[in-house]
């Protein structure tokens, strides 16, 4: 594969750093990657998500998933037991692995799953009040409060010549 330098872009821009690592671990994680384990990632709604990693042959304990900041990390590790048996052909995979997901702004691991050989990990945005749209107020012009202003003024005036 191709492999692109974006360190122009940390030198040439200003605010938009997380972006360029993201692209630049994205370009990492797919040369390193070979496709294991293969996953789905879904959006189950407005702000719901779902990643389905294929793991066959690995149980919770050997499993760990982990949010980090904006990054989730899944790894599995097959603990080594002596095994007695002769394979004649041993196709499913069972190596250890790495998978990391960058998440965007307010998205968090809300539960995980294991069943039938495959791990649901359920995430969800949760965008903070004071971040989400709000409609603003529009009041009376400006013109009308000064008229008001002036009347006020024209009558104090009046009040203190007559004292």
């Amino acid at each position: 594969m191709t492999r692109y330098d974006f360190s122009p872009l940390f030198r040439s821009t200003i605010g938009f750093d997380r972006m360029a690592s993201l692209l630049d671990s994205a370009m990492k994680a797919a040369d390193h990657d070979a496709g294991y384990p293969p996953y789905d990632i879904m959006q189950a709604g407005d702000d719901r998500y779902r990643i389905t990693l294929s793991i066959a042959g690995f149980s919770e304990e050997d499993l760990t998933v982990e949010q980090q900041e904006r990054q989730l990390v899944v790894s599995g590790s097959k603990s080594d037991k002596a095994d007695s048996t002769t394979y004649l052909h041993r196709g499913i995979a069972t190596r250890d692995f790495r998978r990391e997901f960058q998440l965007a702004d307010h998205v968090s691991v809300t539960g995980a799953n294991l069943s039938n050989g495959l791990l649901t990990i359920d995430l969800i945005r949760e965008v903070p009040e004071e971040m989400k749209p709000r409609r603003i107020e529009i009041r009376e012009s400006a013109p009308a409060n000064l008229l008001t202003k002036a009347k006020k003024l024209l009558s104090d005036k009046s009040d203190k010549k007559a004292a």
